[in-house]
């Protein structure tokens, strides 16, 4: 399924491989279950609803409520938020009430331990209970891996006899807690076996649980192997039901993929195409930090590459068609997912894993949906590191294709292996076509960068298919050694286009805990260009050693071959301090392609109560328009690059009204020259609603904001402290050198800041705060802990926020929380307190709970509109 291309010069080049969508073959409705997550909510906010939402997260595995097998992530917190953003299901793990992996549950004799862990199982299943109707979405899951746990041949297990060779204590404890979870609950739903692998000793499991009547509601287990064990073991396990006479149950691969896989949009896509293909649910696998989705979400409301791939997944409906891969079912190569909407005339493919040049086949195109010729729009979805945040897909290319004898061919070129792409077809005839949204860009590896001076190391290689253990790095190595005492420098060499101004990004690491970013916390370098124009860089904090993230600037360079040196020392601005290593520098024109208003396309929304596509409208500037009815509902993902006003255009056609609202904001009517909006940073959710007979909805355009709406800052140490809440200077990296820290242990110890509004209403109360409380941990995962403040305006009762990690105290982030504001002066108290556990007796032993604050710098109030 390829064929050879020839250069200009005639020389035979690469083959190009092709990837056939048969819009034809029908494999079932879509699905859409591979967005699930183990331990990648922690608790309501973190991440944010926007976050959850938008990423289509349809199924969580967590720990029991008030478990101590890692900080949050507690099952009856996260639970109601989950179900408000459309979650389905929270899959309770029982066992990690207790430490420890494997878990230490007390006890001398395996009797003893049993006993204990029923008790504990009977306590949880009477806290569900107490849920009313979200008790539904629980799913208990009493056993993890019990192999390698408590029915092993390990120190923690019943009788260190592994049930594999001796199931009768394994068996007899399943049926057990089976009849003891179902006597409380009797419309409870048991997954099991859970085991790290589908063993063929499952079948005798099953054998067992259909003769005593406690079969699991849904078959689980873990798939830390590789996309084509998906496909296998699940064709496996069914064969095993319809011999055994059970079922088909619902299926849940409940953790999957490894460290080099996650973050990385062409490695993620491979496992998404074989989960879909299996119409199952999957939870990505826990390796390192709760509460950001497995690698996805960055901060608190913003997603990398990896949330960008689940939300275009995520945004698939209709019908699951035939993807034919070069090479079926093999790893790191060309794989993919597709559907066939025939509603709303769209056929939507996601595909990557593989570079270079690749023919995309769409084949029995039905022409009674799409006609002669087609309308093609490609997005790229780019790897952006595990903790680098990432605007909205790349639009690449926008054209018109011609449909032959029921074929549509689109040749691509200069694929990237770690990114992911979109097609969305939909039918053609003199469409208007968008331009791309960037313009020239390139990346250039630290690797190959020339290195002087002291300390210079090249380390490697990190992940591979043979190493799925480590993480994914540009190039595999990357360039350490800018560090305290240094004087090394790493020289990229670049050829640029044109005069201009450049978007340059940094993709960089700095451990939080290594000794050296210890007393400072972001490592900052230096930048010249040609030796000139020196800048100062705070280089991104990470939770390992190779967790990328990315710090941005712009660059003004000149024609032709420029050098970019990143140093340790600068003649005019210092010496760095910490330790940081770097994997590439990306480049990027700011030309007309960048600095245009983003495009959000009508046709492509989420819609609802009776909103459909049309192609009808001459007047649509883009592949399509929605016609909304009364109540119709068009939703849009929108990115904003960080906190502030942009100014939002809906472009509809004819005379047509609606109601936008802006993360559950109602903020009015539609105006075509624009509306000033406060934007979070990262992701928002942006809805017009018809309330006209007939509303026409283009698209949505975003751009900068035009300086209507008035920020005022506030700085922490111009508010009233009151108990052991202080004003400190040891935060360096806060506005002015001080900030207020200590707020917590009751509300003595407060924070009272006096903000004034220009009239009574919603406003963005954006905390500048840092939080680097981590904890020991037990094993691999880090740990750390998001600590929360009680909010309170105007000496109302307070609302709880959420603030998550930020690496290390001197490191600081936004966080943009609504309020209502009353004309005039307001009062914005902040307090807080350890939260106990569910019972509201005792707390957590572990420090696993934070009774403060983040350290607080400054509050920005804007109003929402």
């Amino acid at each position: 399924m390829s064929n050879k291309q020839r250069d200009r010069g005639g020389a035979v080049a690469a083959d190009t491989e092709t990837l056939t969508i048969d819009l034809g073959t029908d494999t079932g409705a879509f699905h859409g279950g591979a967005s699930g997550t183990l331990y990648g909510l922690y608790g309501d906010g973190v991440p944010s609803r926007n976050v959850v939402e938008g990423m289509h997260v349809r199924t969580v595995s967590t720990k029991a409520q008030d478990g101590t097998q890692h900080p949050g992530a507690d099952a009856l917190d996260i639970l109601p938020s989950f179900v408000d953003c459309g979650g389905r299901d929270v899959y309770l793990y029982m066992t990690d009430i207790y430490r420890g992996f494997p878990y230490q549950w007390p006890g001398a004799t395996g009797e003893e331990r049993l006993a204990d862990y029923r008790a504990r199982v009977e306590k949880q299943v009477r806290q569900v209970l107490t849920t009313g109707p979200l008790k539904s979405h629980i799913v208990y899951v009493p056993f993890n891996e019990p192999e390698g746990n408590m029915f092993g041949t390990g120190e923690w297990s019943y009788d260190r006899t592994s049930w594999h060779s001796d199931p009768r204590h394994y068996f007899a404890a399943w049926k057990d807690l089976h009849h003891l979870i179902k006597g409380l609950d009797p419309h409870a739903r048991i997954a099991g076996p859970n085991t790290c692998v589908l063993y063929d000793e499952v079948r005798g499991f099953l054998e067992f649980a259909k003769a005593h009547d406690v079969l699991p509601d849904v078959v689980t287990w873990h798939e830390l192997s590789t996309p084509a064990a998906i496909r296998t073991n699940v064709a496996k396990y069914r064969d095993m039901e319809r011999e055994l006479g059970i079922g088909p149950l619902p299926v849940n691969i409940n953790e999957y993929a490894h460290n080099y896989h996650l973050s990385v949009p062409g490695q993620m896509i491979q496992w998404i195409s074989a989960i879909e293909e299996s119409k199952i649910d999957a939870d990505m696998a826990y390796w390192n930090i709760d509460g950001n989705l497995n690698d996805s979400a960055v901060e608190a409301n913003k997603g990398n590459g990896q949330w960008w791939l689940f939300h275009t997944y995520g945004r698939m409906t209709g019908r699951t068609v035939q993807v034919r891969a070069p090479h079926p079912n093999v790893q790191y190569t060309l794989q993919g997912v597709a559907t066939l909407d025939r509603d709303k005339r769209q056929a939507r493919a996601l595909f990557g894993g593989s570079g270079g040049a690749a023919d995309l086949v769409f084949a029995n195109v039905p022409a009674e949906i799409f006609g002669g010729t087609v309308h093609a729009r490609l997005h790229e979805i780019p790897w952006t590191g595990q903790v680098g945040a990432s605007a909205q897909p790349l639009r690449i290319k926008d054209l018109e294709l011609p449909v032959d004898e029921g074929r549509v061919v689109l040749p691509l070129v200069d694929l990237d292996a770690m990114s992911a792409y979109e097609v969305i077809l939909s039918p053609g005839g003199d469409r208007v076509l968008a331009p791309p949204s960037i313009g020239w860009r390139r990346s250039y590896h630290a690797e190959h960068a020339t290195c002087t001076g002291e300390g210079h190391a090249r380390n490697g290689p990190e992940g591979s298919p043979s190493d799925v253990d480590r993480f994914a790095t540009s190039g595999t190595y990357h360039v350490g050694g800018l560090r305290t005492g240094s004087d090394l420098a790493v020289a990229f060499s670049v050829e640029v286009p044109q005069d201009g101004t450049y978007d340059l990004s940094v993709l960089a690491n700095s451990h939080n805990l290594h000794e050296l970013v210890r007393e400072q916390g972001p490592t900052n370098v230096f930048l010249r260009v040609d030796g000139a124009d020196p800048q100062e860089l705070r280089l991104p904090l990470g939770y390992k050693p190779v967790v990328w993230g990315h710090t941005d600037t712009r660059v003004e360079l000149t024609a032709g071959t420029r050098t970019l040196t990143l140093s340790a020392r600068d003649p005019d601005l210092g010496a760095t301090k910490g330790d940081a290593t770097i994997d590439r520098i990306d480049l990027v024109l700011r030309d007309a392609h960048v600095t245009a208003p983003a495009l959000y396309e009508a046709a492509y929304a989420g819609l609802g109560a009776g909103a459909r596509v049309t192609y009808e409208h001459g007047g649509a500037r883009g592949p399509g328009a929605v016609l909304l009815p009364p109540g119709g509902t068009a939703t849009f993902w929108v990115h904003a690059a960080a906190d502030g006003e942009a100014l939002v255009t809906v472009d509809h056609i004819g005379p047509g009204e609606g109601l936008l609202t802006v993360n559950g904001v109602e903020v009015g009517g539609l105006d075509r020259d624009g509306i000033p909006l406060f934007l979070a940073g990262g992701i928002n959710k942006l809805t017009v609603t018809g309330t006209s007979e007939h509303l026409v909805l283009d698209r949505l355009r975003v751009g900068p904001g035009t300086g209507r709406l008035e920020t005022t800052v506030y700085p922490a140490e111009e508010g009233t402290v009151t108990g052991e809440a202080k004003v400190t200077g040891a935060h360096t990296f806060a506005t002015g050198g001080k900030a207020v820290e200590g707020i917590g242990r009751g509300p003595d110890n407060a924070l009272t800041l006096t903000v004034t509004a220009a009239r009574t209403g919603r406003h963005a109360v954006t905390v500048r705060y840092s939080n680097g409380e981590q904890p020991p941990a037990t094993h691999y995962n880090p740990d750390p802990v998001c600590r929360h403040a009680d909010l309170s305006v105007n000496g109302a009762p307070a609302h709880r926020i959420l603030f998550p990690t930020t690496f290390h105290f001197n490191n600081f982030w936004d966080l943009a929380v609504p309020v209502t504001l009353n004309e005039g002066t307001n009062t914005l108290t902040f307090t807080a307190d350890e939260r106990p556990d569910f019972d509201g007796d005792t707390t957590n032993a572990h420090q696993q709970r934070s009774a403060y604050a983040p350290v607080i710098d400054q509050v920005a109030v804007t109003p929402l509109a």
